[in-house]
């Protein structure tokens, strides 16, 4: 089930488009609007509490603020409150490389809220540095720190085995663990020593250096970076809007398709390098020019590989960041 703050940004994003003044408007219903679509009445009376009890106020307002824009905007709805608006809440989309869209407005505006991340993607490292994000996600089973890094990983491993028991009930081999000896870990993964600190510092620029390795050999063509980039920034066949928040502004664009991409601007450059820091962390970025006279920009993010349930616990995943701003982005077009 989704947070109640996703609920709230979700849902109340699309009761934004509307055409109410306030959210009050909508709230003090007893169900939701005969125009929304996919939200239950379970859901529609945690929302309508929320707003009672002034839970996440400031989320509600920039949700409803957001569909607000997104109503009145010339490349949008152009102030036509919509027919239909459908909450697509929890779900897992079947497509390959499927719009990111939260919301579905009159079954063509497509709509992404994101509100206080910079997430561009959460997918396991070989989806990411080996298929580059094409076709069927890679599955998240096995471990891609013992694959890349297997002394390394092994080395670690020893001084966590050494630290809780002594060797006493633990596989010698890191491959060995099982369910029970990972929940024996668990207790242990916050209790730090130098000889730990040190072996993990060992993995995590092992990790990163062979995955940017990988990575880079994968984008062995200009189009095959070119489409890299397009992949990582989730341009997609149709376009959509992303609303929410980041930074202290509102996020209002509309993100470009590929098509649209090539007739504005040139991929120069695009580089891998593994990153210093504290856990395997690879960075990327993309020199884009102008087709025009426009300026040349920068577009700069990284990857942070870890395992999902804390050190040695659950299958390793990739999170992909964006750190540019949003508004500077080729191909992220400001809502007007």
């Amino acid at each position: 089930m989704a947070s109640l703050l996703t609920e709230v940004t979700e849902v109340v994003t699309g009761l934004g488009t509307l055409g109410a003044s306030e959210p009050s408007d909508l709230l003090a219903a007893p169900g939701p609007p005969d125009a929304m679509s996919g939200v239950s009445q379970q859901t529609w009376d945690r929302i309508a509490d929320a707003w009672a009890q002034r839970e996440h106020h400031g989320a509600f307002l920039a949700a409803f603020n957001n569909g607000r824009a997104l109503l009145r905007a010339g490349d949008a709805l152009r102030g036509r409150p919509p027919a239909l608006v459908e909450w697509k809440g929890p779900h897992r989309d079947p497509a390959d490389n499927p719009v990111p869209a939260d919301l579905r407005i009159d079954h063509v505006y497509l709509v992404s809220c994101k509100y206080l991340s910079k997430v561009l993607h959460n997918t396991s490292p070989r989806a990411l540095f080996e298929r580059c994000l094409a076709g069927d996600p890679a599955p998240r089973g096995g471990d891609w720190f013992a694959e890349v890094a297997p002394a390394q990983h092994q080395h670690h491993y020893e001084e966590l085995r050494r630290l809780i028991d002594g060797g006493e009930r633990l596989p010698s081999d890191v491959n060995m663990l099982d369910s029970a000896d990972r929940a024996v870990l668990a207790g242990a993964r916050e209790v730090g020593s130098e000889r730990i600190t040190a072996a993990y510092a060992e993995l995590a620029e092992a990790v990163a250096r062979e995955s940017a390795r990988r990575w880079n050999a994968a984008l062995d063509t200009p189009a095959r970076r070119r489409s890299m980039l397009w992949r990582l920034l989730r341009l997609s066949a149709a376009p959509y809007f992303v609303l929410g928040t980041g930074s202290g502004e509102n996020l209002r664009i509309r993100v470009a398709t590929p098509w649209d991409w090539t007739r504005t601007w040139d991929l120069e450059e695009f580089s891998v390098e593994p990153e210093p820091a504290g856990q395997p962390r690879v960075s990327w970025s993309a020199a884009v020019c102008h087709t025009g006279d426009g300026p040349s920009v920068v577009v700069r993010g990284h990857v942070e590989i870890r395992w999902s349930h804390g050190r040695l616990g659950g299958s390793p995943e990739a999170k992909v960041y964006l750190d540019s701003p949003h508004r500077g982005v080729p191909g992220y077009v400001p809502l007007t």
